[in-house]
């Protein structure tokens, strides 16, 4: 193990410059040292943010260099799992975005990979590290709300631009893989629980890509709906509706640029009662929790079995719409 995990950025994606660049720079227990990429041009955000950082050229370069650690992968989402079992054969801990796989059954080459080299091998499903889906996973599971009775989550905004990969069908791209994987993966996460059957996808698409999908699914003892589109107003939410109360959060997927990152309780007895998470950056806390899972073999939150249920959930969606 390392006491400094020295990370390297496998393409030079905006949101990776936007995000997770600056995360990882600012995360403590590990540094950003080199990116991978064609393009000097796209370095020199990178180079202004890291001076020194070193530039690769060729993204298996980087892959044969020594003195780097761990790996983030932001590549379009049809090269994740090429890419990450590179990764993993050259000894690296990998970080990959979501949706890490196109298909559940392609999580079992990875969880493989890692556990026959002992790497740390991880979905960026960010979420899960923030304070606000903690906490609101702890009054959860007092009983805050009483017995579960149906979920509601949202998540849309509006990007019609054809040249961008969420619009492109050959690399992964449309809105249940790229949005719907939060909607489905926070439910999962805060009641733990799985759907034992999705009873209606209302999917629109374009050009190849789903750009609207209303879906509804019955869980053990609990219903939900999740509405995600990448064709409308910016909207996001989660509600949790039980008997006795209800959990809300204001901005549950993009804290503190959508919205201020609010969990509310609505109780009957109580009222609303309001609990605020104004600065904490769920992408520092995520790479801090990988920082120490390297370094210092903690375990990390989200693990490469519970995005292969995130996954099973989206691909019985496009089963249901008839899509896949």
């Amino acid at each position: 193990m390392t006491d400094h995990v020295r990370w390297g950025i496998l393409g030079a994606s905006n949101f990776a410059l936007q995000h997770m660049g600056p995360a990882i720079h600012a995360a403590r227990g590990g540094a950003l040292e080199a990116l991978a990429t064609s393009s000097l041009d796209k370095a020199r955000g990178f180079a202004d943010l890291v001076p020194g950082l070193r530039v690769h050229l060729d993204y298996d370069d980087m892959l044969n260099d020594p003195l780097i650690d761990a790996v983030y992968i932001p590549l379009p989402n049809h090269l994740h799992v090429e890419w990450s079992l590179k990764a993993i054969a050259a000894g690296k801990h990998v970080l990959c975005e979501k949706p890490m796989t196109l298909k559940a059954d392609e999580f079992d080459r990875l969880i493989d990979a890692r556990d026959t080299s002992g790497v740390q091998v991880a979905e960026a499903f960010m979420i899960v590290h923030h304070p606000q889906w903690l906490r609101a996973k702890e009054m959860f599971l007092d009983g805050a709300i009483g017995e579960l009775t149906h979920v509601e989550g949202f998540f849309c905004y509006h990007n019609d631009d054809g040249k961008n990969i969420r619009n492109r069908p050959e690399t992964g791209g449309g809105g249940i893989r790229d949005i719907g994987v939060y909607t489905y993966g926070a439910t999962r996460f805060l009641t733990g629980k799985e759907p034992t059957e999705i009873t209606h996808a209302n999917v629109r698409c374009e050009n190849g890509v789903d750009v609207f999908a209303d879906i509804s699914a019955q869980f053990d003892g609990f219903t939900a709906r999740w509405l995600t589109s990448t064709r409308l107003q910016p909207w996001q939410e989660m509600r949790f509706h039980g008997s006795e109360g209800i959990l809300r959060l204001t901005a549950p997927f993009n804290a503190n640029v959508f919205d201020i990152a609010e969990v509310e309780l609505h109780q009957t007895k109580m009222g609303r009662r309001i609990e605020r998470f104004p600065a904490d950056n769920h992408y520092v806390h995520q790479v801090e929790r990988f920082n120490r899972s390297v370094s210092q073999g903690r375990p990390f939150p989200n693990t490469l079995e519970f995005s292969k249920g995130t996954q099973a959930v989206i691909d019985a969606v496009f089963e249901k719409a008839g899509l896949e």
